[in-house]
């Protein structure tokens, strides 16, 4: 066994990899660039290494550095994580040559797998079904259309060297598709340096199944069953789960057998996953088709772990250094039912943007058997534009399908972040909706149940708005009493903020905003509480703040007869009091309007079209003085890997832009001046 290993990775993989090296022993160096310099990684590994700028075509995709970062803390093999060059067979080549050891599959394996064309001709030799499709080398978009012409729309282009979903678009008719291709080539050469696509038939109502597969170099190979992808946003997953639901132990046996076939048609060895598509109703009968292999270890490998009570990192470990798969085929069996949801700073109601900035505050639920997260960000961190915004990987498990879900609704009801839109309410919707519920999946699910995944915003309950007063009013009488007792005078009625008034009835106004409508409610202080009004509804008021370790800014409120555990953050952003109420299970942001606090109206000035992140102007789509219809493309900005098309946001005009292709921009940049027009 290694007694030191380089992770060539960073956030929540690395320190997985941390978590599995220090239990076995193993100690751990982190590689990090200068936007990570303080990131958890870092913070957790035994030793670390800079490794150049931010942008990671500069730092952790540069295989030189890395080798370099290994031989100088005289590391003895190398843990590429997923992403950056963990399927990059010249980086694999590169630290055998140097004399380390790669954990992961040979340089030639990953080279026969690394590339989707090339790999779907490989196994199509082997008798392995393919999606219908074009897996040439010919690059040519007039070309590459006349095949999808053939092929028959909906198609599917993608990077065949990428992954994540990116690089990949859903083309449902011709005249769509040179745009597609073009943003798609884009997308890839900036992710992958690799532009070149294939062009497959688009399957309605798929499933994504994926089979764990393991190799030693003895030449043994198992798999470790299958895990669920299906439900996906813009190609990427969301929420995957094992075993399948609905998977017959036949089926299973079938999948298993092929996933463990192509394993050992390149010689493989090591943690990898072979993914196929498959009919909804493929588990009882039906095809299911290669799609590709992922030569590493798969984001969603914790249900996998969760299931067998196997860890898969460190199999990895093993097997790099030379030892036989600790168990055979025989020896292992599923065990319950686990899910992950992926926690992203995204927002789901603007097609899932990413968002950046630091996390004013981050609690997240308490750990145990049946309760893990998986990150590499804590409280104070930030997410940058520079990677992907992932801020953790939240898994449960339990004895079967029911009772996780259960484990996984409440596990994000127990979540809260402040600081950046993130996808946990979407998440809390997701895992509640009828379709995925009764386990009635495909690739479509999130699309064709927006109705209750993306429900029309309605105004907030009562009840947040006198949560919010109770933690508001509750904060004030501490701050009062903290400076009282420090005053010659410590009951002086000018200092206990009691509610007291000379010949007057004790009451205030406490005004709050939401969605622009202004809510107030009244407070009339009582002996045993407050009189708490809004909106023609009365309500005596009572709360406490808890002491608990997990959740800062919980406290418990009496309205009337009933009794509420709810969090609420106080902050100030963008020049804005702020006031998120978690409660039920929902975040909840309102505005405090307080008339002392001066607020900057925030948005578009000008009637200009902000920057909703740093990135880069990729491509103009109209002209100056062009006349456009609410939700025409203006122009397109990369940014974290990933490109975005800003649209019109009314019926107006294009005044002018103010950068060219190839300019970067700032978060809030105004990028066009516009004017609406009736």
């Amino acid at each position: 066994m290694f007694s030191k290993i380089l992770i060539a990775n960073r956030g929540e993989i690395a320190c997985r990899v941390i978590r599995t090296a220090r239990r076995m022993g193993v100690r751990t160096v982190a590689v990090y660039s200068e936007a990570d310099a303080n990131a958890r990684h870092v913070r957790l590994a035994d030793e670390a290494v800079c490794i150049g700028p931010a942008a990671a075509r500069e730092s952790y995709l540069l295989g030189e550095r890395i080798l370099e970062a290994a031989a100088r803390s005289a590391a003895q093999a190398i843990h590429p994580g997923y992403g950056f060059l963990s399927e990059n067979d010249a980086f694999a080549e590169a630290c055998v040559t140097a004399g380390i050891s790669f954990i992961g599959p040979p340089a030639a394996a990953i080279r026969a797998m690394g590339s989707k064309s090339a790999a779907k001709n490989l196994l199509a030799a082997a008798g392995v079904p393919l999606t219908p499709g074009y897996h040439g080398d010919e690059q040519d978009a007039d070309i590459l259309r006349q095949q999808a012409d053939a092929i028959g729309y909906p198609v599917l282009i993608k990077a065949t060297a990428g992954g994540g979903g990116k690089g990949m678009r859903l083309v449902e008719q011709r005249a769509d598709f040179t745009a597609a291709l073009a943003s798609c080539q884009r997308e890839a050469s900036a992710a992958f340096g690799n532009g070149q696509v294939l062009i497959e038939k688009y399957l309605r109502h798929s499933r994504h199944i994926e089979i764990q597969v393991f190799a030693d170099s003895h030449g043994n190979c198992v798999h470790l069953f299958e895990r669920d992808c299906s439900v996906q946003r813009r190609h990427q997953k969301v929420v995957e789960e094992a075993p399948a639901p609905g998977m017959t132990a036949e089926r299973r046996a079938a999948m298993g057998r092929a996933a463990v076939d192509a394993a050992l048609a390149v010689g493989y060895v090591g943690a990898g996953t072979v993914e196929f598509i498959a009919s909804d109703a493929f588990p009882q009968a039906g095809s299911f088709y290669f799609m590709e292999m992922n030569t590493r270890l798969q984001v969603e490998h914790p249900v996998t772990e969760m299931i067998t009570g196997q860890d898969l990192v460190e199999w990895q470990l093993r097997v790099a250094s030379g030892e036989r798969l600790p168990l055979r085929q025989d020896q292992l069996d599923i065990r319950g039912h686990a899910l992950e949801a992926r926690i992203y700073a995204e927002n789901p109601e603007q097609e899932f943007l990413p968002s950046t900035g630091r996390l004013l505050h981050l609690a997240r639920p308490a750990e145990s058997l049946n309760v893990r997260v998986d990150t590499g960000i804590e409280q104070g961190d930030e997410i940058s534009p520079f990677y992907d915004p992932m801020i953790a990987k939240l898994i449960v498990w339990d004895v079967d399908r029911h009772a996780a879900l259960a484990r996984m609704r409440q596990a994000l009801a127990d979540y809260r972040i402040v600081g950046v839109s993130t996808n946990v309410d979407f998440l809390s919707r997701l895992v509640a909706c009828p379709a995925f519920a009764n386990a009635d999946l495909d690739t479509g699910l999130i699309e064709r149940s927006r109705s209750f995944l993306f429900p029309a915003r309605g105004e907030p309950p009562s009840s947040v708005f006198f949560v919010a007063a109770v933690a508001g009013l509750l904060r004030e009488h501490a701050a009062a009493l903290a400076r009282s007792g420090h005053s010659g005078d410590p009951w002086s009625p000018w200092s206990l903020h009691d509610g007291w008034r000379l010949n007057l009835h004790p009451r205030r106004t406490l005004s709050y905003r939401f969605a622009g409508v202004r809510y107030e409610v009244l407070v009339a202080y009582e002996t045993d509480g407050w009189r708490l009004t809004l909106g023609g509804e009365s309500v005596l008021a009572r709360g406490r703040f808890l002491d608990s370790g997990q959740f800062a800014g919980q406290l418990a409120v009496e309205l009337d007869d009933r009794r509420l555990i709810a969090s609420v953050i106080a902050v100030n952003e963008k020049q804005e009091q702020r006031r998120h109420v978690f409660l039920d299970g929902t975040n909840y942001v309102i505005l405090r309007d307080d008339p002392l606090h001066l607020v900057a109206a925030g948005g578009a000035h000008g009637g200009g079209l902000t920057a909703p992140m740093p990135g880069r102007i990729v491509a103009l789509l109209a002209a100056p003085g062009q006349r456009v219809e609410k939700g025409v493309p203006l122009l397109i900005l990369e940014a974290m890997k990933m490109e975005h098309t800003i649209t019109a946001p009314m019926n107006g005009r294009v005044r002018v832009f103010c950068y060219v292709a190839g300019d970067q921009v700032a978060d809030g940049a105004t990028l066009v001046d516009f004017a609406a027009e009736a």
